[in-house]
């Protein structure tokens, strides 16, 4: 598989502070779901796949690694453009255009994210998307005001702001003084900015206000978009020679489940639950045991994949509930790691739980595992 020719970086080492949390508000919830992981919606939903890099505060690498799927996770500095210096030495070699995108900006639509690469790629400049000013702008000294300023000249800036991988590196190693955004270092380096048209809702998340306001455009969507539920049920039996996956994680010291693939019983009912819900159609039409591309593939494999079809119809994951039946694993102990990892890969709440069949049929045998799953989709 070829390697992405786009980097996004995703800065979310800010902090709360204005938004009234003790936590950093790429992990405050809006509507239920972490600001990270709503942002990073828009940014997987574009056309053209990308590598994925957060930056994040120090102290809260693991959360940001629980909730960005495969994303690399990397610590920010003390500023955001040390931040942003950091994502940028992650970089793949083969990356040649590199968006920065604040994940503040939880509800910016992937269409704006495809517009900016397509115009740095026109025209090999540093790209920002704008908004025009609605409001009369005053300039004011000592609380006077001195003039008017046209406001047919401003813009506000969103991000993601997008540049050459070269010359935005450049960029950022010349740099003399701290910039407020990327576009004005990019500039200071005597590089051309342009401006595309940008949306309404990609609106930074910096206060109370700001935070109600994101939930309320949520709720709007969801009261009058489609909403369904479906059912999706898989089975394993054991099999000594197989390693065990399940929930999308490796259990080095069980037995593990039969399968032409990786017999990851949760993620596959998932699938099935996700496509239910959908009406495009189940595992065994997507990703039949005919194909030998799935030969052994992850259960994680299939949930992006399942999350790529959705997407390019315009379903978006409410929430997902399993139900693991099995005499093992224990589930209990690792059920945290597990919704956390497959929240990630979502990109939306799942909840885990488990139960035997006191002793009745093949799972009370000890023959196999079963999962059911629940999942509602939204569009």
């Amino acid at each position: 598989m070829q390697s992405p020719s786009v980097a996004v970086i995703v800065v979310a080492a800010g902090s709360g502070t204005r938004l009234g949390h003790e936590r950093p508000k790429a992990m405050v919830d809006v509507a239920g779901v972490p600001v990270l992981v709503r942002a990073l919606r828009g940014v997987r939903g574009s056309a053209e796949p990308a590598q994925v890099i957060v930056v994040a505060g120090a102290d809260w690498l693991d959360q940001a690694v629980a909730l960005s799927g495969d994303a690399a996770v990397v610590a920010g500095g003390r500023t955001r453009q040390a931040s942003v210096a950091a994502g940028l030495a992650a970089v793949d070699p083969g990356v040649e255009v590199v968006l920065v995108h604040d994940a503040a900006r939880a509800l910016t639509p992937a269409s704006l994210f495809d517009a900016v690469i397509a115009r740095v790629r026109a025209t090999g400049g540093g790209v920002v998307p704008g908004v025009p000013v609605a409001d009369t702008i005053k300039r004011v000294e000592s609380g006077d005001v001195t003039g008017t300023v046209d406001r047919s000249e401003l813009s506000a800036v969103q991000t993601p702001q997008g540049f050459p991988r070269e010359a935005l590196v450049a960029a950022y190693a010349s740099a003399a003084e701290d910039h407020t955004d990327d576009a004005a270092l990019f500039a200071a380096a005597g590089h051309p900015v342009t401006v595309v048209d940008g949306d309404p809702l990609a609106f930074k998340i910096t206060t109370p206000w700001d935070l109600r306001r994101a939930e309320a455009l949520l709720a709007a969507r969801g009261a009058g978009g489609v909403q369904r539920i479906g059912i999706g049920v898989d089975v394993h039996a054991y099999d000594a020679d197989s390693p065990l996956w399940l929930g999308a994680v490796h259990w080095p010291d069980e037995i593990g489940l039969a399968g032409h693939s990786d017999g990851d019983a949760i993620s596959h009912a998932i699938c099935d639950a996700l496509l239910s819900a959908s009406g495009l159609g189940d595992m065994g039409s997507r990703f039949g045991t005919s194909d030998p591309r799935y030969a052994g593939a992850s259960g994680e494999l299939f949930l992006r994949e399942t999350i790529e079809i959705l997407s390019g119809e315009g379903w978006s994951v409410g929430n997902v509930a399993v139900q693991v039946i099995g005499q093992r694993p224990r589930i209990g102990p690792r059920r945290a790691e597990i919704e956390a990892r497959l929240s990630g890969i979502l990109g939306a709440p799942v909840s885990v739980s488990a139960t035997t069949s006191d002793g009745l049929g093949f799972t009370g045998r000890a023959e196999g595992v079963a999962a059911i799953a629940t999942a509602l989709l939204t569009r």
